[in-house]
């Protein structure tokens, strides 16, 4: 059996049990986190190397001559030199649809906390306005009923069809936009045919230079002023500091997402920092949070350990 070592498990988080990858392995050596270079001396015996973000860059593969699998505990795989690895004949898997349920529920949460403009609502209680009220209720933020509206796709797999048929249960018309940068073979109508009528915009595409800035100022200029804005995809996929401009203009109706272009934003955001001067918006920033249910993460393990029994038996 191999030797296993997870290099950032504390991406999984405490409370995850890793017996499914423990019991199909001789031995499974965990550290909490790890930098580049201590993935090298780490992963010096290993046979398989386990990680999350760990980078995994050519120098460091070509001092690993024993590795065989590199196991990625997410979808995304810029983190690993893929063709350093091909040239090692190192194996490189990775999991999908681990999170759908918990990314789904979390966009729909976004998109009715914006439409019920809970933000500017609740900032309107913490500065004691309905406390001061002569009416028994607050309608000072005009909110948006979902049922009877349209909802723009970007992206159709499992996430994106997850969240449809989840909208699709508020009466939401759903309408899936043709795939950014393939819209002249794409029967599906295209993003900037479809914008003008959107009240919500969802994002579930991956960032590629199709995607890179998808909705800018440009685009933004020819949404209605209520449209609701999305994004559980990845940063970078919106233009923040055009979409901050024009909900603060009035030209967009809220803004809300889990995913910045840099992650952590150490260096701060302009979203960050807009929430951070308590500017009275319909802004919702997430920290990259809406696949952490602990089932989501469970599911990691399990598909992991799905992915090196697999390499077993092709190895076989």
């Amino acid at each position: 059996m191999p030797n296993a070592v997870m290099l950032d498990a504390e991406s999984l988080g405490a409370d995850i049990d890793l017996t499914a990858i423990r019991n199909i392995v001789s031995h499974l050596d965990v550290y909490q986190q790890s930098t580049s270079e201590q993935a090298c001396a780490r992963l010096a015996d290993a046979d398989i190397a386990i990680v999350n973000k760990v980078v995994l860059n050519a120098e460091t593969l070509a001092a690993l001559p024993k590795l065989k699998l590199i196991c990625v505990l997410a979808t995304g795989l810029n983190n690993i030199d893929l063709n350093t690895a091909k040239a090692q004949n190192i194996s490189v898997k990775n999991v999908t649809a681990y999170g759908t349920a918990s990314v789904s529920q979390h966009t729909l949460m976004l998109m009715l906390t914006l439409a019920n403009r809970l933000p500017r609502y609740q900032a309107d209680i913490a500065r004691g306005e309905w406390q001061r009220s002569d009416f028994f209720c607050l309608q000072g933020h005009s909110t948006l009923q979902l049922s009877g509206k349209r909802l723009v796709m970007v992206g159709q797999g499992e996430l994106g069809s997850e969240v449809a048929r989840l909208a699709q249960a508020f009466g939401m018309e759903v309408t899936f936009a043709a795939r950014p940068g393939n819209e002249a073979e794409d029967k599906r109508p295209s993003l900037d045919e479809l914008l003008p009528t959107a009240d919500v915009i969802s994002l579930h595409c991956p960032l590629n230079e199709a995607t890179q800035h998808l909705i800018n100022r440009k685009r933004l200029e020819k949404a209605k002023s209520s449209l609701l804005l999305v994004n559980c995809a990845r940063g970078g996929i919106i233009d923040e500091e055009a979409a901050l401009e024009a909900l603060r203009e009035g030209n967009i109706g809220g803004l809300a997402v889990d995913v910045l272009p840099t992650e952590p934003p150490i260096n701060g955001h302009p979203l960050l920092t807009a929430l951070a001067n308590g500017e009275p918006l319909n802004l919702i920033v997430t920290p990259h949070n809406a696949w952490i249910t602990p089932e989501a993460r469970q599911n990691i393990v399990a598909l992991t350990a799905d992915n090196i029994k697999q390499w077993q038996y092709e190895a076989n």
